[in-house]
């Protein structure tokens, strides 16, 4: 799709560490009321791709493209792998310092977020007490204020028991209803069978197939999108990480890891 109904789109991506090309021409968008989940190995280059979409580093070549926001809304949320937030502020506190910088953002959406992504509970609390889990929540929290038209999100189930799980996927799931293009990398491989739109499958620098979950296990002849991951890239169940927003065409890739020094272990 193009125009209005594409608020996110990437083309070219190119990306390299050194002499491992980790994305080569890679081009991806996320449709209006879409989740897409690219799964691939651990070091397949999600996070690296993730980081470029959000804008947080340039690509060596390609181009992203966000359209403005109507009426100062927010554009794009993003959770990255590892959230982290100041110790000696509330979670409240936090989310209402994110508040201040977003337009038409009140109060009340603070206390509603906060209720949305299960930390109504923790509210008062130090950050610096809460969970893995919890942060991860929060920074959940702190991506989908303002319901943003574009959310991208590094692992978020990362930590989180299957019922937290579920809630996160739920949540992505009202916004994508809500006409929010959603990009997810997780590695719930059952809940994003369950709840993604399209599966795009990322490996040697770039998307080996990309369709319905559906269409996906049966291309294969499997009957779970993990056995239908192992089919198509032939790793191990471990290695298996989604991300969500890719697109449907997107070029031959070149090597196959950028693992090593931090730079996407997901």
């Amino acid at each position: 799709m193009t125009g209005e109904s594409t608020p996110l789109r990437a083309t070219g991506i190119e990306q390299a560490f050194g002499n491992v090309v980790v994305l080569s021409g890679v081009s991806v968008t996320a449709d209006r009321g879409e989740v897409v989940a690219v799964v691939g190995p651990n070091g397949s280059g999600k996070s690296t791709l993730l980081r470029i979409l959000a804008g947080v580093r340039p690509p060596d070549r390609g181009t992203v493209a966000l359209p403005p926001a109507a009426g100062g809304a927010r554009r794009l949320g993003y959770l990255p792998q590892r959230p982290a937030f100041r110790s000696g502020f509330t979670a409240r506190d936090t989310l209402q310092f994110y508040a201040q910088l977003l337009d038409g953002v009140s109060g009340d959406d603070v206390v509603r977020t906060l209720d949305r992504v299960g930390l109504a509970g923790v509210a008062d609390r130090d950050v610096g007490s809460l969970s893995g889990g919890m942060t991860r929540l929060l920074g959940l929290g702190q991506a989908v204020l303002g319901n943003p038209g574009v959310l991208l999100l590094d692992e978020p189930g990362s930590g989180l028991d299957p019922g937290m799980v579920e809630r996160l996927f739920t949540v992505v799931g009202d916004l994508a209803s809500d006409g929010t293009a959603v990009m997810v990398a997780s590695h719930e491989l059952p809940a994003v069978e369950t709840h993604a739109d399209t599966v795009a499958v990322l490996a040697d620098g770039g998307f080996r197939a990309v369709d319905t979950p559906a269409a996906l296990l049966d291309d294969t002849d499997t009957d779970s999108l993990s056995a239908a991951f192992l089919r198509l890239v032939g790793t191990e169940p471990d290695n298996a990480t989604v991300a969500s927003g890719a697109e449907r065409s997107t070029t031959e890739a070149g090597s196959d890891t950028d693992s090593g020094g931090g730079r996407d272990n997901a």
